[in-house]
């Protein structure tokens, strides 16, 4: 019975507490604008660069994902080759072709960041 009226009356006294201690209202901090700056007033600039920046982090993300799995391939083929299961050519390949392919990961996402 006392929790249940002692929360009815929580939520009107923590307004009574806004409304009576206007230092309780904490000042937020100002928003962080995308990349691209857009003049102040431009709605539309900056959503769109909000959307740039989002889609950049996300692109980072997934070369994060392909680096790790990379990364987990290697590793597994190299427990192979030590387990004698796989040739050390494997491991070799793997490496070389994983480099190459991150390599380019890394150069679509640069050219992919100057065209958005």
């Amino acid at each position: 019975m006392l929790n249940r009226l002692k929360n009815r009356t929580m939520g009107p006294m923590g307004l009574l507490g806004f409304v009576v201690y206007p230092s309780a209202w904490a000042a937020l901090p100002t928003p962080v604008a995308p990349s691209t700056a857009p003049a102040a007033g431009d709605w539309i600039g900056l959503i769109q660069g909000y959307i740039k920046d989002g889609g950049l982090v996300l692109g980072l993300a997934i070369a994060v994902l392909g680096f790790l799995w990379v990364a987990y391939l290697a590793f597994a083929k190299f427990n192979e080759a030590r387990q004698g299961k796989a040739e050390w050519a494997e491991v070799g390949v793997l490496g070389i072709v994983g480099a190459v392919v991150l390599i380019f990961a890394s150069y679509l996402l640069t050219e992919a960041a100057g065209v958005i």
